[in-house]
């Protein structure tokens, strides 16, 4: 990872400490989705929950990893709180580990169906 270009969304930041950088300044919905038209490798999203939030609500996020942990915490910061759309995923790929971590990647799939779903309960 230290070799590969690294782009860094902000309108704070002079340089980049982390070689070779980049910085993309103005608004993030434009700035990335020119850098997604490009030709290249992939894009990805390191430590910016609300960054992926916008990106997410303006469709640019084309898969969605997460990592869930066995863990409950009573506060903090939520990942997808309050998108400005609705945004439809498919699990395409799922895994546990043996130390009890969820591993899933979702792909986007347009906007997100209202429905009741079977088999759902709430366990009390």
């Amino acid at each position: 990872m230290n070799s590969l270009p690294k782009y860094v969304v902000t309108n704070t930041l002079t340089e980049g400490s982390w070689h070779p950088t980049t910085l993309l300044r103005g608004d993030p919905i434009h700035t990335v989705g020119e850098l997604k038209a490009r030709p290249g490798r992939e894009l990805q999203i390191h430590g910016s929950a609300r960054l992926g939030k916008a990106l997410l609500s303006a469709g640019l996020v084309d898969t969605l990893r997460l990592v869930v942990a066995p863990t409950v915490a009573g506060s903090g910061r939520r990942l997808l709180d309050q998108p400005s759309a609705s945004v439809g995923l498919r699990l395409v790929h799922h895994e546990a580990t043996a130390k009890g971590l969820l591993l899933l990647e979702y792909e986007h799939a347009g906007t997100a169906p209202v429905a009741e779903y079977e088999g759902a309960t709430a366990f009390v």
